[in-house]
């Protein structure tokens, strides 16, 4: 098995679209490489952010296959409607040499059934043996992962070396209280924007997966190297860590909506980057009032950041 890669911070690709609404590649690769060039560990593709559910299979794969050709690390996400299609997503990313798995539970079909998750999860690990993988829990799946479960699939299968936890402060203390303080061979990865500091500080996080990210790379890596510090005990880098996780408050709880994606890539179109301005289903769209909230937030983070950032001390040392 490759080295473990569940650690710093990786932004989760959106899935930029021509002007026909077919997945951009070009611009998909471009992005990825932005994001390693500002000092981002790995990229994510395809979990909730590259809009999985609508992208066929080949088309999925393809992105990866391009990324991955490209020379990053890539960890891919699993989500399919059957555990046949995660499988053979699985199988494409250890094939291609993709770094790493985001095991995505199975949904609609049996989701509720522990014993239909338990066997879907071997399924994917069993078919990429040789690719760390890491558990993606999340209330929007419908099911909740738990400790007995994990030990018993890592008991079996060594590939899977971590946790990323979307829900929020009691789910993230779930998971370092009762299966990523275990064993310190295990990750934790903060998977929601608005709970970085409180994962890292509370939960001794190793990484996040970031959806602001994508578009205030610099920020959310300063975020991230703030509250790790904090959680070594340093006071000042506790203080600017929790200033900047409160300023980041409603840009990052857009990751916790229906709408990210459409936020997000809306953040991407206010930096100049037209290929997201698209979707791929015409309808889906903010609604003008969304718009304007949006920017008015934006606008105003930044306003805020530009002064803050200007402190030095520990803020210097970490950007």
């Amino acid at each position: 098995m490759t080295q473990n890669i569940f650690t710093g911070t990786m932004p989760a690709l959106m899935t930029p679209c021509t002007s026909n609404r077919a997945p951009d590649f070009d611009a998909l690769v471009k992005k990825g490489k932005e994001m390693i060039e500002a000092g981002m560990s790995a990229v994510v593709y395809c979990g909730s952010m590259g809009d999985w559910p609508l992208l066929t299979d080949a088309e999925r794969m393809e992105g990866v296959g391009r990324l991955v050709a490209a020379g990053l690390p890539v960890v891919v996400g699993t989500g399919a409607i059957n555990s046949k299609s995660a499988v053979a997503h699985a199988a494409h990313a250890q094939k291609v040499g993709a770094s790493g798995l985001m095991v995505i539970p199975r949904v609609l079909s049996r989701g509720a059934s522990g014993a239909a998750q338990k066997n879907h999860f071997k399924a994917i690990l069993s078919a990429a043996p040789d690719v760390p993988a890491i558990i993606y829990n999340s209330p929007v799946y419908g099911f909740a992962t738990r400790a007995d479960l994990f030990f018993e699939l890592r008991s079996e299968h060594p590939n899977l070396v971590g946790f990323k936890e979307f829900g929020g402060k009691d789910d993230l203390r779930y998971a370092a209280e009762f299966i990523t303080s275990k064993d310190d061979q295990v990750t934790l990865m903060v998977g929601v924007d608005t709970e970085v500091y409180h994962g890292f500080v509370n939960c001794g996080a190793t990484g996040s997966i970031t959806g602001i990210g994508t578009a205030l790379p610099k920020e959310a890596l300063l975020l991230a190297a703030l509250s790790k510090k904090a959680a070594a005990g340093h006071a000042e880098a506790r203080l600017r860590a929790r200033e900047l996780d409160e300023a980041l408050g409603v840009l990052a709880s857009f990751d916790e909506g229906t709408d990210l994606v459409l936020y997000y890539k809306h953040l991407l179109v206010l930096n100049g980057e037209e290929e997201y301005r698209l979707h791929f289903i015409e309808t889906d769209e903010l609604s003008d009032a969304q718009r304007n909230y949006c920017q008015q937030q934006y606008d105003l983070f930044r306003n805020w950041f530009r002064d803050w950032s200007q402190q030095g001390g520990i803020i210097a040392g970490c950007m």
